[in-house]
């Protein structure tokens, strides 16, 4: 979107949008998995989801010393009671229901392959997915460096419209964030910063487990004004 304006010493305005995108190689997984269980006794299922959760917990801790897992959790647990209903429409027997939640953060790939072949072959475990990324660390260095080339394109874009009417080496005077550049109403909107993350169903998972996961997308735009002579 441009924007010209000329004031009584004819300096041009120019209100540009800038954006840049970079892919980096997945650098960590987020497991979500649940010990899941169901049966007509409340007690029997909770001691089931719990005999699960406590080698799980068990193998977690293990591959946290190897350097495998980098954190997990495991606080959320639901004990429920149902009544389902049947084919004619009628109410059931009354069905328990004990839910404990597992969660990991997975830095070793080889390593997470092994864990789910394994504990998606376990009966009562629930995976719900993955969630890829890269580490908190290396997010703040891969972002600053594509606000910097978004700033670039703002300022090439900015140049080549200034060009455009034969005016001279544009200097900037706003450069926003977060949709914070002032301006009339109807100015360039918010600025952006996505980071997109792939993620993988893994409701089928087979006995040989190929992990690929796909890169992450890191995306930014900013708004910048800038002036011409």
């Amino acid at each position: 979107m441009l924007e010209v304006r000329q004031d009584e010493i004819m300096t041009l305005e120019i209100t540009v949008r800038g954006s840049a995108e970079r892919r980096h190689p997945a650098e960590t997984a987020e497991v979500l998995m649940a010990a899941a269980i169901e049966g007509a006794e409340k007690p029997d299922v909770f001691a089931s989801a719990v005999a699960i959760q406590d080698p799980l917990a068990s193998q977690l801790r293990e591959l946290v010393e190897l350097g495998a897992v980098t954190t997990w959790a495991s606080d959320k647990v639901r004990v429920f009671s149902h009544r389902p209903w049947d084919e004619h429409g009628k109410r059931g027997a009354m069905v328990h229901v004990a839910r404990v939640e597992v969660e990991a953060e997975f830095v070793d790939f080889e390593r997470l392959s092994g864990f789910l072949d394994y504990w998606s072959g376990i009966e009562g475990v629930e995976i719900s997915g993955l969630t890829w990324d890269v580490t908190h660390k290396n997010r703040r260095i891969y972002e600053a460096e594509v606000r910097k080339a978004a700033v670039d394109d703002a300022v090439l874009k900015a140049q080549i419209y200034a060009n455009a009417v034969r005016r001279g080496k544009v200097v900037a005077v706003q450069i926003s964030d977060a949709g914070m550049l002032t301006g009339p109403p109807d100015g360039p909107g918010p600025a952006r910063l996505m980071a997109k993350m792939a993620s993988a169903d893994l409701g089928g998972v087979g006995p040989s487990l190929d992990l690929s996961p796909d890169d992450i997308t890191i995306y930014v735009e900013v708004d910048a004004r800038f002036l011409a002579e």
